[in-house]
């Protein structure tokens, strides 16, 4: 599958299968993580992939207030860190949100490829998360996702925000960019 075909094909997917991932794949995507760039190649990320039936139930209560109701048949919830202090800071904004950023799209990317789904969640309370997993005070919790086999149908919850959303919709390209100057 050639890049734009993968870049079409990624979605986000909030019904999975119950199985195990497997490890050469989990490696796979980290590897695509580890090779994102980032500010002076600071690398300011860590990624903690939480299979743990235990510490996934843990995690989902700390998205509950947020609606995130749908987790808990994936494999592993991937929860991306930053380290500001790792990353930069130029005119007010902070670099390490864009560098895990990245790296999570590699990951996105890559587990597409793989067949599996993911779903970019940020609406959590960093606070338990932190607990939870014990992640050091100077890390951030940017973002979460889910990591697993789709599910074969979607479910009810996956079509209603596809269609709140509106995910499929896009801008048409001349709303998107312009060349050389601003254009409305």
């Amino acid at each position: 599958m050639d890049i734009f075909e993968l870049i079409q094909t990624r979605k986000s997917v909030r019904k999975y299968q119950n199985i195990p991932v497997e490890k050469n794949k989990i490696e796979k995507i980290m590897t695509a993580a580890q090779l994102a760039p980032s500010w002076k190649n600071g690398q300011c990320w860590k990624f903690i992939v939480v299979s743990d039936p235990d510490t996934k139930k843990e995690l989902i209560r700390c998205t509950n207030t947020f609606n995130q109701s749908w987790l808990g048949k994936e494999y592993a919830i991937i929860v991306a860190c930053g380290d500001p202090g790792k990353s930069g800071k130029r005119n007010n904004k902070e670099y390490f949100m864009v560098d895990v950023a990245i790296a999570m799209e590699n990951m996105v990317l890559a587990a597409t490829s793989l067949g599996l789904g993911t779903c970019w969640i940020g609406a959590f309370d960093e606070i338990k998360i932190k607990k939870v997993l014990n992640i050091p005070d100077e890390f951030q919790v940017v973002a979460l996702t889910p990591l697993g086999y789709p599910a074969k149908k979607e479910g009810v919850v996956g079509n209603i925000a596809r269609k709140v959303a509106k995910s499929k919709s896009r801008k048409p390209l001349d709303q998107v960019y312009s060349m050389n100057l601003w254009e409305e």
